[in-house]
């Protein structure tokens, strides 16, 4: 299990390493650096979406900043320099908002759903989601100040009022939390690797290659929540020209392609 652990930890160490380089790179060769601060349960879309930008923009190289809402809105407010931030909930963009950082109004540019991921092996046999009830088990979910951990409470908080669950369903769950991580691929990376019988994360997040690892639980619709995703651009910007060019991409349809295939929702409810 240690040993788990610490081959999650050194690919998380890995994964920051990469972003710091290729921004080092960049500065080396005397480009503009966008840097954009985006939720870590983003860093798939954006990573392609990063790549698309600097196609249409050969003078420019993009930094990314992925980690959970509250870590990066309080890099924010310590003066850490930044473009463009990217929200896993509108609560975070509202606290940076408030304190006068946003340059222009937030622009909703995605959505998601929540599930509950188990291993493959499936070590705490769970069978259905009220089994997530039963005593014994291990889950991780995210921390309160964390957005997926704030949608996972809301979500046990309806399963509670369904006959089906009972009213004591989301004291029996949060029984058997045995961590609570900062961000959502921390999660993620635990039950992929066997250190938790069961997580709470972003529909986006279960993607095919982590579908070898991992199977899915589905809420309930009317139980689940709608993860709302917004976007701005920041007064302090380097590059604001750029930040609103980026933001203009998530926006356009290019972008809103790129978030469609990494599992991401319309940022408005389709129509009847």
């Amino acid at each position: 299990m240690k040993r788990a652990s610490r081959a999650w930890s050194l690919a998380a160490a890995l994964l920051g390493l990469v972003t710091s380089v290729h921004g080092a790179r960049a500065a080396d060769a005397g480009k503009p650096t966008l840097r954009v601060f985006a939720a870590a349960s983003l860093s798939g879309p954006f990573g392609e979406i990063a790549r698309a930008f600097e196609r249409q923009h050969p003078g420019a190289s993009v930094q990314l900043n992925f980690a959970g809402s509250q870590q990066l809105a309080s890099q924010i407010e310590q003066g850490a320099q930044a473009d463009v931030f990217a929200s896993a909930d509108d609560r975070w963009m509202d606290h940076v908002r408030a304190r006068g950082e946003i340059a222009a109004p937030p622009r909703t540019f995605a959505r998601n759903r929540m599930v509950f991921v188990i291993p493959r092996t499936n070590p705490g046999r769970i069978r259905r989601l009220q089994d997530l009830g039963k005593g014994g088990l291990k889950i991780v979910i995210g921390a309160d100040a964390v957005p997926v951990g704030l949608y996972t409470r809301a979500v046990l908080a309806n399963l509670s009022r369904d006959p089906a669950f009972g009213s004591a369903f989301s004291t029996r769950v949060l029984a058997n939390v045995v961590s609570q991580e900062e961000n959502v691929k921390s999660i993620v990376g635990k039950v992929q690797l066997g250190e938790a019988d069961a997580g709470a994360v972003y529909r986006s997040d279960v993607t095919p290659a982590l579908g070898a690892y991992v199977r899915t639980l589905e809420i309930p619709e009317a139980a689940n929540v709608m993860a709302s995703y917004p976007i701005a651009t920041l007064g302090s910007a380097p590059n604001p020209e750029l930040a609103k060019a980026f933001v203009d991409l998530v926006l356009s349809s290019e972008g809103q392609r790129i978030l469609s295939k990494w599992g991401f929702l319309s940022p408005t409810p389709a129509s009847p």
